[in-house]
């Protein structure tokens, strides 16, 4: 691509930031000026293949991975949900931080810009890979990704003042929860069932207070559930 076209599409980039950022983020009630100037900065673009990069800025959450047996398909999370969650963080510039799902990794490299130290976990190697390779392309040297199983956590780099989980969970949290510092927090979006249609799901940030669970449910918010997070199908008779 000539130097005229890459500017150009950076430019464009960059306004399609800032109409997400207005028109998406900030009318969700995020106002913590430190996430809004992340979302503002990263582009999301370079997070998604080419066939999906048209959808970048768009309101709608983006399948990166189809649906599998028993699992719905990995995707970004809306911009809105992901920088309320953020904002319900209250992310500190020194904390450590686990980001469980990294994905392509959109979400740690926004981590990135809000803290010095984050450890990307992704159970899919491939993802893993492009995320490392996403990130180093923007510099951003303050991301380590690791591979393994999501629900185990990342205990080699515990305690972390925070760990976000960039997706949605039905149980399997005691791992995640164990590797919290003391007045550590997490959150996710849990979800639940809602009859024997969808479920609906609520962004839940949890609280280590003295060794103990303090959940806060912070505001309505619907994605797929993370395979590893789900819980047993139950049969009634």
């Amino acid at each position: 691509m000539a130097q005229d076209e890459v500017a150009r599409a950076e430019r464009v980039s960059h306004d399609l930031r800032r109409v997400m950022v207005d028109n998406q983020v900030r009318t969700f009630d995020v106002t913590d000026q430190r996430v809004l100037e992340a979302f503002y900065l990263i582009p999301r673009d370079k997070f998604l293949p080419a066939n999906l990069q048209s959808l970048a800025y768009s309101d709608a959450q983006i399948a990166l991975k189809p649906a599998e047996a028993n699992a719905e398909s990995r995707v970004l999370l809306p911009p809105m949900f992901l920088a309320k969650l953020m904002q319900g963080a209250t992310i500190d510039i020194n904390d450590r931080v686990l980001l469980v799902a990294s994905a392509t990794g959109y979400a740690a490299a926004i981590l990135a810009e809000l803290t010095t130290s984050v450890v990307a976990l992704e159970s899919d190697a491939a993802m893993s890979g492009t995320a490392a390779a996403n990130l180093l392309a923007l510099g951003l040297s303050n991301v380590t990704c690791v591979t393994g199983p999501l629900a185990k956590g990342y205990a080699e780099g515990a305690p972390y003042d925070l760990i976000l989980v960039d997706g949605a969970v039905e149980c399997n949290l005691d791992a995640l929860f164990a590797q919290l510092a003391p007045k550590g927090r997490l959150l996710t979006i849990e979800t639940m069932s809602s009859g024997a249609t969808r479920r609906s799901g609520k962004a839940t940030r949890f609280d280590n207070v003295g060794g103990e669970m303090s959940a806060r449910a912070l505001f309505d918010a619907t994605v797929p559930v993370l395979p590893e997070f789900r819980d047993a199908p139950r049969f009634n008779f």
